[in-house]
């Protein structure tokens, strides 16, 4: 993965540091929550963790058909992850049941649909047309992180598409702030001694002039199967693994809204001989289908004509013309 090496002195605008004892909480539900639940807290925290989210008996398939593609993978040339760090990038197309089961999690993904989607509308001559622009998949990765590995920075996952947040004291009524939202699953425990995420609760409201202050992050302590639920404006990142013994294993994966481009390209990350064997929504879910109006296309038509040449010209893929459909 390429990345943008530069040199910065100290931040050109002194901030007033955040305190902790000002930190909002960061709330845990059940599985089969209320998304408007967990919107509410996100908007609030920015993060919260889900309980049992993922069957154990899935993880451990998902390990199956991973570990092989965990033991190849070589050592990060760099410093923003720590060299005993293992990833398998383009998880999505490696494992099938990962897909369904992790990144299609039907919570997930109506946080997502409520977050990430656009809706928009146009004048064509003298008729107005309504548009949605549905999330897709950003990325996909899972992570194998190995005993003495060190803190990873706090970084805020917006980076990638040129994000520039203004501090607020509360979350805008619409979800024009956060371009995208990130899912951990734990594969195995995640504690504070072996590496679990930390995050700063509340920095999703922070200026983009302002830097994170280790200090104030806690540690997204896991089960196996429990997931961690972050908005990509969020100060996060990898911890110390200080066991001996211990591998921290994380599932993970960000959806994006459906006009922007993709962190991982998911059209030459995942073969098409593999796309091909996918399942019609989770293809749609990689970014193979129209963004609305018309962002997207192929030959003027639905992307997944590349997947099947039939849906050439069918007009079920296209927008909908019909001004009284908002």
């Amino acid at each position: 993965m390429a990345t943008t090496t530069v040199t910065t002195t100290a931040p050109e605008r002194a901030f007033i540091p955040i305190k902790a004892e000002s930190l909002p909480p960061v709330l845990t539900f059940e599985a089969d929550a209320d998304p408007a639940e967990v919107i509410k807290a996100l908007k609030i925290s920015g993060g919260c963790k889900v309980k049992g989210a993922v069957d154990k008996a899935i993880l451990a398939q998902v390990e199956r058909e991973l570990r092989p593609h965990i033991e190849a993978d070589v050592v990060w040339e760099g410093d923003f992850f720590p060299i005993q760090t293992r990833r398998v990038e383009g998880m999505i197309g490696k494992s099938p049941i990962c897909a369904e089961h992790i990144i299609n999690h039907p919570l997930y993904q109506a946080v997502c649909k409520e977050f990430l989607t656009t809706k928009n509308w146009y004048w064509s001559g003298q008729k107005k047309i309504f548009a949605t622009s549905d999330p897709q998949l950003n990325n996909s990765i899972c992570f194998s992180i190995g005993p003495g590995a060190w803190d990873q920075p706090l970084h805020r996952d917006s980076w990638c598409h040129q994000t520039y947040e203004k501090e607020v004291a509360v979350y805008p009524d619409n979800y024009d702030r956060d371009v995208g939202i990130g899912w951990f699953i734990a594969g195995k425990p995640a504690t504070r001694e072996n590496g679990a995420t930390r995050f700063i609760p509340g920095s999703h409201l922070w200026s983009k002039d302002r830097p994170p202050q280790e200090e104030l992050a806690v540690h997204a302590e896991l089960e196996p199967g429990d997931a961690f639920m972050m908005l990509s404006s969020c100060y996060h990142g990898g911890s110390a693994n200080k066991t001996t013994d211990q591998e921290r294993l994380l599932f993970s994966c960000f959806m994006t809204k459906g006009w922007l481009r993709q962190e991982e390209n998911q059209y030459l990350a995942i073969p098409k001989e593999v796309v091909l064997k996918m399942p019609v929504h989770i293809q749609q879910l990689m970014g193979y289908k129209l963004s609305q109006p018309f962002l997207g296309w192929v030959e003027s038509d639905d992307p997944r004509v590349v997947l099947d040449p039939s849906l050439k010209d069918d007009p079920s893929g296209h927008y909908d013309e019909d001004e009284d459909k908002h």
